[in-house]
């Protein structure tokens, strides 16, 4: 008996040792009310190499991981398939680099609200796990702290 209550404890906690993903300093820019589109910022780290290869949210009819890059003396932004999250490093998605870009916001993002965001990390061998966020909305003026 002891035995299949042990087991059984284990397979329920198993879900809490499959958040492999941690996420900190997560926030989206606010809008103003005719906005189609704005950017989700955050810091990742996998505690085993992956890759971030989706995100959804419910505010927006498209939601890409992008990445901002000088060409020359023109600043680019294009989408891109996927992100590598090598094991144990910080991975930062940040403004002028990788970041995520909400698309055809369905609404105004207002300041101090949270927005449900899902991750979505593919890792070799494994199904894809997915991790769900609520992200505070920051001002259009917010300006992160250095280092996040």
């Amino acid at each position: 008996m002891k035995k299949i209550l042990y087991a059984l404890l284990l397979a329920a906690a198993s879900p809490l040792a499959l958040a492999q993903v941690e996420v900190r300093d997560a926030w989206i820019r606010a809008t103003v009310p005719s906005a189609k589109s704005t950017g989700v910022f955050m810091q990742l780290k996998s505690k085993q190499a992956g890759q971030l290869v989706e995100v959804r949210s419910s505010v927006a009819g498209v939601a890409e991981i992008h990445h901002m890059e000088m060409d020359g003396q023109m600043m680019k932004m294009h989408a891109v398939p996927s992100l590598d999250l090598p094991a144990g490093q910080n991975v930062d998605l940040a403004t002028g680099g990788y970041h995520v870009m909400l698309m055809d916001l369905k609404r105004q993002l207002k300041e101090g609200e949270t927005v449900p965001v899902t991750l979505v990390i593919r890792k070799k061998g494994k199904p894809a796990e997915t991790v769900a966020i609520d992200v505070t909305v920051k001002p259009l003026t917010y300006t992160p702290p250095k280092g996040q």
